[in-house]
């Protein structure tokens, strides 16, 4: 009995200092620690489920800015049961860094349990879609505006093969979206491509991968990027202006309201880093698009300065705020007009 007693104390011993161990390498490791899927569930796996929400980062920048971390957390945030997975190009399954503490943010966003990393192959995602020809002869070092035409690709090719729900950086979650296929509209008759869901394999998207290749225009800002999305929606649609806050349905594709991601359009972007007398509640919204294209100025979140930006981070990505801007001194330095729009 005595000696049974000791094996059994012995196994649970054992299984406590496994699971110590895991837990030390946990908060000691970085990248080595990070699920980048050289071990089941893998990245497919991951992605299988048709439900992932998305972002890409198609630089060759590593350490998230706060408003991107900000987009991550929220998307976390509001999608729990969802697998939140950013796409960066500079990640390979050979990366590694030494120390966290060179990288906050991404260390922030890591110890999110459904928030993933994983590295962003071009070449590899593109095939077995019409993009890939285009991309095999593009010249990557002469093309004006790749970044953001390499980026508009991705998010076409990763939503058509698995599904879910793209979203740029710079865009700060605040309720889930009930749709599965659907394009936000970014004024009336215009959709944008900052926000969309669909299905896997929906022929929408197909169609538009091959719109992108026979109009590729890379010197025209946009044309493969919202302008595709509005080209092909108005071959697909007989599109209407909105009556008042409904959402309009075509097929099976539900083209939501300017309201549900562009409360503030875009030439009044600035309202977002100011005080309001009464700040807007966004009932009506799903997301918030924080047009960081346009923040060519820089403008950042100041930590006290109760501007409605300020306020949506202390909300909708509190440990962000937390950690990148209420530790911070001052305000929160970062490369303006890097966030995908």
């Amino acid at each position: 009995m005595l000696r049974e007693l000791h094996l059994s104390l012995s196994l649970v011993l054992v299984f406590a200092c496994g699971l110590l161990y895991r837990l030390t390498l946990r908060s000691q490791c970085f990248f080595a620690c990070l699920p980048l899927f050289t071990s089941p569930p893998g990245q497919e796996g991951l992605l299988s489920s048709g439900r992932s929400i998305v972002f890409i980062e198609t630089s060759e920048r590593v350490e998230p800015p706060p408003l991107v971390s900000c987009a991550v957390e929220s998307a976390a945030k509001i999608y729990p049961e969802q697998p939140v997975i950013f796409f960066m190009k500079r990640l390979s399954n050979a990366t590694q860094l030494n120390s966290n503490t060179s990288y906050p943010a991404f260390s922030l966003l890591s110890a999110i349990d459904n928030v993933f990393f994983v590295p962003l192959d071009m070449k590899q995602l593109f095939e077995d879609t019409p993009l890939f020809s285009w991309y095999t002869k593009v010249n990557s070092s002469t093309e004006k505006h790749w970044l953001h035409v390499s980026s508009d690709a991705s998010r076409l090719a990763i939503i058509w093969k698995y599904g879910g729900i793209y979203m740029d950086t710079d865009v700060i979650s605040i309720r889930p979206i009930p749709e599965e296929n659907f394009l936000a509209a970014q004024g009336s008759r215009h959709s944008s491509n900052g926000v969309f869901g669909f299905l896997p394999h929906h022929p929408f998207l197909w169609a538009c991968m091959e719109n992108f290749v026979e109009h590729y225009n890379s010197g025209i800002w946009g044309n493969q990027g919202p302008n595709l999305m509005t080209r092909m929606l108005r071959v697909w649609c007989r599109l209407k202006d909105f009556q008042e806050l409904g959402d309009l349905k075509c097929l099976n594709i539900s083209f939501l309201h300017p309201q549900r991601f562009y409360p503030i359009p875009y030439p009044e972007w600035r309202l977002y880093y100011q005080v309001w007398d009464t700040e807007p509640s966004f009932n009506d919204s799903y997301a918030l698009h924080l047009w960081n294209y346009m923040n060519k100025e820089g403008r950042t979140v100041v930590r006290g300065s109760n501007t409605l930006v300020e306020n949506l981070y202390r909300k909708h990505c509190p440990e962000t705020y937390r950690a990148l801007i209420q530790g911070a001194d001052g305000e929160v330095s970062r490369k303006p007009g890097t966030g995908n729009t």
